[in-house]
């Protein structure tokens, strides 16, 4: 590398992504350097992170490998089935199965999955938990709270200002600080994407009987509606509205909420009563023209910021922090410099077409999905009829949703890098 540094790189951002791919990159031997304008004790609270994750399971693989997996197992709950279903109220997926309806099974690719769920749900608070804690036992430079000002770079280094007026340099900058990413913009990354005109709803209910590690997903006209399977008899709620019903779901009292909420819920579980905070998260998808410029990566939402319709947002934002230290701890043992274009545009090929094709994706099933337009329903009823019918074509999305289809970097295979 061209001449000396305190760090190797310097990730701007330590949310999950972001204090994820610092905790893999610095196993792999780099230098970090992690900051976020947010004190870990913050980010640890109940109020600060409403939502639950959908984890894929080669994607907790990762965290298995990153020593993550131990601390998380207990606060994981399973998903061994997926019920999808396409109508205009919420208790058509407790009926027998319909043209407009899909299961997905883990039992049937349990030869291919070792007997893995579809997924593991995860409340975020604990995610954030279990990473403060292996940061802290870790070498990793970690300065929380403390915010990042300015971000310039040179042919052989980039260097970062905090607000104090500290400058930090190294061969690379990370942004991984979200969809308002500092980061992009210094670099001069343009973005493209558009809003829904939705936001999702997030709260967790405790229910009066057993959810059966099942997660359910309706599509209604207004957006998907989706049950989420937590540990101790818990779900989390996902519940897409226009952005002005959102938003008095959320100020509502406790009793109206859970009046709306059993309307909505249905029976086939029970009561549901809320716990906690409720949160509302606008919807937009954000996708950044370009994912490397002169030393400078990004990572996780400040790189795409898509529609939660199937739960793989975060699972993307891993997938990137996976590739992107596989690729550098690699450049590092060759004595490459790591934050040269040669190196950095690797990461980028290998990830580039993924997020497209999974951004378009998603997009494109909002679209389909939310509206209640005669036409357009028989089609996507019969599509859904072809899908439960045709095991394979079954078998290969649940590949996909569990995140184990295309060029795995080692940490998604369960290999240390």
């Amino acid at each position: 590398m061209n001449g000396p540094h305190t760090h190797d790189v310097i990730i701007a951002g330590a949310g999950l992504a972001g204090a994820t791919f610092a905790l893999a990159a610095a196993q792999g031997g780099l230098r970090v350097a992690l900051i976020d304008p947010q004190p870990f004790s913050a980010q640890l609270a109940p109020t600060f992170d409403g939502r639950s994750t959908a984890i894929a399971w080669s994607t907790f693989r990762m965290l298995d490998v990153l020593g993550l997996g131990e601390r998380l197992r207990p606060h994981a709950c399973r998903m061994d089935h997926i019920l999808v279903t396409d109508g205009r109220r919420p208790g058509a997926a407790s009926k027998a199965a319909s043209p407009a309806f899909l299961r997905f099974d883990a039992a049937e690719v349990g030869d291919a999955t070792g007997g893995e769920p579809l997924g593991y749900l995860v409340e975020n608070r604990q995610i954030r938990a279990a990473l403060a804690g292996l940061i802290a036992a870790s070498d990793i430079d970690l300065m929380a709270p403390a915010s990042v000002v300015a971000v310039e770079t040179s042919p052989s280094r980039a260097t970062v200002t905090l607000a104090d007026g500290t400058a930090l340099t190294a061969p690379l900058v990370i942004g991984a600080e979200g969809r308002g990413s500092l980061v992009r913009s210094a670099a001069g990354i343009e973005t493209v994407g558009w809003r829904y005109g939705q936001s999702g709803v997030v709260a967790t209910v405790r229910l009066d009987r057993d959810h059966g590690n099942v997660a359910h997903e309706y599509f209604l006209p207004h957006g998907p509606f989706a049950i989420l399977p937590l540990t101790d008899r818990r779900a989390s709620l996902v519940w897409t509205e226009t952005t002005r019903a959102a938003e008095a779901l959320r100020d509502a009292s406790d009793e109206a909420f859970q009046s709306h909420l059993m309307r909505r819920f249905g029976e086939f579980v029970g009561t549901a009563t809320p716990e906690g905070p409720r949160f509302v998260y606008p919807l937009a998808l954000e996708l950044a023209t370009r994912l490397t410029a002169p030393r400078t990566a990004l990572i996780g939402d400040a790189a795409h910021g898509v529609h939660p319709v199937a739960g793989q947002g975060l699972n993307m934002g891993l997938k990137d922090a996976a590739a992107l230290a596989e690729v550098l701890i690699e450049a590092l043992r060759l004595g490459e410099d790591i934050g040269s274009e040669t190196v950095l545009d690797r990461y980028a090929r290998w990830r580039r077409f993924d997020i497209m094709a999974l951004a378009a994706g998603f997009d494109a099933f909002v679209r389909l999905f939310s509206n209640d337009i005669a036409p357009i329903r028989l089609a996507r009823d019969l599509g859904m009829a072809a899908v439960n019918r045709i095991g394979p074509l079954r078998k290969a999305f649940m590949g996909e949703a569990g995140g184990a289809t295309g060029d795995l970097p080692r940490l998604l295979r369960g290999e240390a890098v």
